[in-house]
């Protein structure tokens, strides 16, 4: 089969004939139909996180049909239309029985430690494989198993009730989700911050206060069209120094940011002015959680999450057309979410 894959880091992707995993007696082997093209890739190739082992087969954002189960699989069937939880996890470890897989001992993320999902076919345990409601496309199951799932994580994070207000920092792929699940989770106003007309526009139209920080500081912004008070939560999905402290400044008294952009970098927080007195908090963020796909996909089905114009672009499975998409993401440019379609 053809695969887009990571050969090594700071190196451009390739696209090569690898065999067609065979699903073991708890697997399912699904036909990717859509791979989304996340941020998370480009710092994959760029060498901002560590990949291995190398190559690799690139891409967590997964959907597509069952095209064989193995024999103990009994939740789905071939022929089925599912998504892709991306961690894969024991089910066993500490971690595990405490519910939050990430920290599996033994785990890994597709397209980062084991292949992933820019193939014609990806072999995953059936405990990570979930059925997409017929009212979910294919394109838009794949996208919300890592921007849209990450960014119900951090607002749980970040105990989101109804009534307060939300400041989302970035509208990109995550952050179009974000706002639009802050609303379905209650939030009285979102502010969606961002430098880019394109991506504000978006923003307003799903129903978000833009807020655009090339003109002026958005943290004022916040602070006047909150009457000086702040937002409850802020999510800061850039992973810049400069947009990570003005997530902690944006917040109200006990507010709580939820910190969630992969970043190499450090930022600083005045410990008194902005962390104490307030009863500020600073949540990181790590992926997300399968128990939390259900909530997600049915608020999907529901229409109160459209990813209807964050899909920008769809593109073929070819190394060149990823890599430059990897390329316009580290430019942050106009497109949101770009999909792969096998």
């Amino acid at each position: 089969m053809r695969a887009i894959r990571l050969m090594e880091q700071k190196k451009p992707l390739q696209l090569q004939e690898i065999d067609i995993p065979r699903p073991g007696p708890r697997d399912v082997l699904v036909r990717v139909k859509a791979a989304g093209i996340c941020h998370s890739d480009a710092h994959y190739r760029s060498g901002v996180t560590k990949v291995g082992p190398m190559p690799v087969t690139v891409g967590h954002e997964v959907a597509g049909i069952v095209e064989e189960t193995g024999t103990e699989v009994a939740s789905v069937r071939p022929g089925d239309r599912v998504c892709v939880h991306y961690l894969v996890s024991c089910g066993l470890c500490h971690y595990c029985s405490r519910g939050c897989e990430q920290f599996c001992s033994t785990g890994k993320m597709i397209g980062k430690h084991r292949d992933g999902g820019m193939a014609e076919f990806i072999n995953m345990p059936e405990r990570s494989v979930f059925r997409l409601p017929e009212e979910v496309s294919i394109e838009h199951g794949a996208v919300m198993m890592c921007s849209s799932s990450t960014s119900l994580h951090a607002l749980k994070k970040a105990r989101l009730i109804g009534g307060e207000t939300v400041a989302v920092f970035g509208i990109g792929g995550l952050g179009s989700s974000a706002l639009q699940l802050a609303k379905a989770l209650g939030a009285l106003r979102v502010f969606a911050v961002d430098v880019n007309p394109v991506k504000l526009s978006l923003a307003e139209s799903l129903g978000a206060i833009p807020v655009n920080a090339a003109d002026s500081d958005p943290v004022a912004q916040i602070r006047k069209q909150t009457g000086g008070r702040g937002v409850d939560v802020s999510v800061e999905l850039i992973g810049l120094p400069l947009t990570m402290r003005q997530a902690v400044q944006s917040l109200a008294v006990q507010g709580r940011a939820a910190i969630a952009a992969l970043s190499n970098r450090t930022f600083e927080i005045a410990s008194y002015t902005e962390l104490l007195s307030p009863e500020a908090e600073v949540i990181g963020v790590a992926d997300h959680l399968a128990h939390e796909i259900p909530l997600l996909l049915d608020l999907a089905r529901k229409g109160k999450l459209d990813l209807s114009r964050v899909i920008t672009r769809k593109i073929s499975l070819e190394a060149g057309a990823v890599n430059a998409v990897l390329d316009e993401l580290d430019a942050f440019g106009d497109h949101v979410r770009t999909v792969v379609v096998p």
